[in-house]
C-alpha cells in the first residue's frame, strides 16, 4: 500500500469544483474520428512544415489567435502542460490544451479551460475547415506530396477551435520533436524542454546532442526557454539555439528547481524555488520525484510567461492549482483491492522514472507487471529497466502479464516473451495473453488469489495498452 504518513486530503483541503457539462455529439466525433484515421497514421509524421504553413495560412493564421507556450522533451510533456494549464486557470486565464496521443476518446487532446472540447463544438469547427483541407490536399498531391496528415489535421483542428473560443493562452505540446513538428508554425512566448532521453531515434538522431538540436527547434526569437535538468551534451545544444534566437533562458537546478519532497499517501508536498520566488507546503496529487520536476517546471514556465520571471506569483493560488492537477494514465490508482495502478511510460527514459516513483509510493511483496510494447520502441531495453528496476533492486515477487493493445503497431505477446527472456526473466515468471481483457484478467485474479499477501497489479508499456485498460475498467 502506500508509504507515508503524510495526510494528504488534510493539505489539499477543497476538492476541485465539478466539470462543465459539456454538450455531446457521440455520432458526429465518430465520424470526424474516421475522417481523421483515413488519413496518414500518427506515427507517419512527416518531417515538414510546408503544409502546416499553407493550411494555416489559408485559414487565416488560427495559431496566431492567442499567445503559446509550447513544451517539447521526450517524457513528462503531458502532466507539465497539465500542471502549466492549471497554474493559468487559477489566474482566471482562459486556456487551450493541445496534447497527445488521447487515451480513450480523440476529444481528450484539445481542451478549453480544463476539460475536453465539447462534442458539438469538435464536430461543427472540423466541418467548417474539411473544405479548406481539401484545397491544401489537392495542391499538395498535385506537388506530388502526401496529403495532410492524421496528426496535421488534428492540431491544424485544435488551432482552428482555439481562435473559435477563443482562450488567452494556447498550452501546446509537440508530438514528436520540435523543429519540423506540426506544432510548429506556432510562434512561442515560452518554450518549456523537459527531460531529453533517447526515443524516436529513427526520426530525431540517435546521439542526445542530436535529438535536443530537434527540440530546440521550438525556441523562437526574442521568446524565453525553460528547460529542466538535462543532460551536458543536450543542455548545451538547448543553451546555444537559446543564445542564437536572443531568448531568455533558465535552467531547472541553476535558476530553480524542487527544494525539498516528501512522498506521501495520494501523492506528494513540495518546496519549490521558482524564477521570482520559493512556494513553500505545495500539495502536489501525482506520484514520483519526476513528477516534482515537471511541477518546478510548469511553475517556471508560468512565472516566465506571466511576468519574465520577475513577478511573485501568489502562493494561495499556486497552492489551489496544483492541488487540483490530475494526469490519467500516469502512475495514476484506478483500483484499491487490490490494487491497480495504470501508467503510460513507453520507453526506457520514462519507466525508469516511473519504477523510482512506484517503489517510493508503494510497499509491496507482489507485483504482477501487465506489459504490451509498440513496435517503434525500445522494448529490448524496456524489459531490461524492468528486471533492473523491479527485480534486481526489490524484494518483490513479479509476474509478467504479456500481451498486445489492439493497435495494428503493438508487438505480438510471444515476441514479447522471447524479449523478457532475453533481458533475464524467468520463464516460470512470464504468461502471454493475446488481448488487454485477458491479461488484466489474469493478473487481478493472481493478485487477490492470496489475501494475505500484499499485492498490485501495474499496466503499463504503452499508451494504446493504458487506454485499453481505463476503458475496460469503466474510467
Amino acid at each position: 500500500m502506500p508509504n507515508g504518513n503524510l495526510d494528504f486530503d488534510a493539505v489539499l483541503g477543497q476538492t476541485p469544483a465539478e466539470a462543465l457539462p459539456y454538450q455531446t455529439d457521440a455520432l458526429g466525433v465518430a465520424r470526424v474520428y474516421a475522417d481523421l484515421l483515413a488519413r496518414a497514421p500518427e506515427n507517419k509524421m512527416a518531417p515538414r512544415l510546408d503544409a502546416m504553413r499553407r493550411a494555416v495560412e489559408i485559414l487565416g493564421s488560427p495559431e496566431k489567435a492567442a499567445p503559446v507556450i509550447h513544451i517539447t522533451g521526450t517524457n513528462g510533456k503531458t502532466s507539465t502542460a497539465r500542471m502549466i494549464e492549471r497554474l493559468l486557470m487559477a489566474h482566471d486565464i482562459r486556456t487551450g490544451r493541445y496534447t497527445s496521443p488521447h487515451l480513450s476518446k480523440v476529444t481528450e487532446r484539445i481542451s478549453i479551460n480544463g476539460e475536453p472540447v465539447a462534442d458539438t463544438t469538435f464536430v461543427r469547427v472540423w466541418d467548417e475547415i474539411a473544405p479548406y483541407l481539401t484545397i491544401v490536399d489537392t495542391e499538395l498531391e498535385a506537388d506530388g506530396q502526401p496529403r495532410i496528415t492524421y496528426f496535421e489535421a488534428v492540431t491544424i483542428l485544435a488551432f482552428a477551435i482555439f481562435a473559435d473560443e477563443p482562450v488567452d493562452v494556447i498550452v501546446l505540446e509537440v508530438g514528436i520533436g520540435g523543429s519540423w513538428d506540426a506544432t510548429n508554425v506556432a510562434d512561442a512566448t515560452v518554450s518549456v524542454i523537459t527531460p531529453i532521453g533517447l526515443d524516436h531515434t529513427d526520426m530525431l538522431g540517435e546521439t542526445l546532442a542530436e535529438i535536443a538540436g530537434e527540440k530546440s527547434g521550438i525556441i523562437k526569437p526574442g521568446s524565453f526557454l525553460v528547460s529542466a535538468v538535462q543532460e551536458p551534451e543536450a543542455a548545451q545544444v538547448l543553451l546555444e539555439a537559446a543564445r542564437a534566437n536572443n531568448a531568455d533562458y533558465r535552467f531547472e537546478g541553476v535558476e530553480f528547481g524542487t527544494v525539498e519532497r516528501t512522498a506521501g499517501v495520494g501523492g506528494q508536498l513540495l518546496t519549490i524555488q521558482g524564477l521570482a520566488q520559493r512556494y513553500e507546503s505545495v500539495a502536489l496529487p501525482l506520484f514520483g520525484e519526476h513528477q516534482g520536476q515537471n511541477a518546478a517546471v510548469a511553475l517556471a514556465a508560468v512565472e516566465a510567461f506571466l511576468g519574465g520571471g520577475e513577478k511573485e506569483l501568489s502562493e494561495d493560488l499556486v497552492k489551489q492549482a496544483f492541488g487540483s492537477v490530475t494526469s490519467p494514465g500516469r502512475l495514476e490508482v484506478v483500483a484499491t483491492e487490490p490494487v491497480v495502478v495504470v501508467d503510460a511510460a513507453h520507453n526506457p527514459h520514462g519507466v525508469r522514472a516511473s519504477a523510482a516513483a512506484f517503489k517510493e509510493s508503494f510497499a509491496l511483496e507482489e507485483l504482477h507487471l501487465v506489459v504490451g510494447i509498440l513496435g517503434e520502441k525500445d522494448a529490448a531495453e524496456i524489459f531490461s529497466v524492468l528486471r533492473q528496476d523491479y527485480i534486481d533492486t526489490t524484494e518483490y515477487r513479479v509476474k509478467l502479464h504479456l500481451t498486445a493493445s489492439d493497435s495494428p503497431r503493438a508487438i505480438a505477446p510471444a515476441t514479447l516473451q522471447g524479449l523478457a527472456l532475453d533481458a533475464g526473466f524467468d520463464e516460470d515468471d512470464l504468461e502471454t495473453y493475446e488481448n488487454i481483457p485477458d491479461a488484466v484478467s489474469a493478473a487481478l485474479t493472481a493478485a487477490a488469489d492470496v489475501p494475505n499477501l500484499n499485492s498490485a497489479v501495474l499496466i503499463t508499456g504503452s499508451i494504446t495498452v493504458v487506454g485499453e485498460a481505463r476503458t475496460l475498467l469503466g474510467l
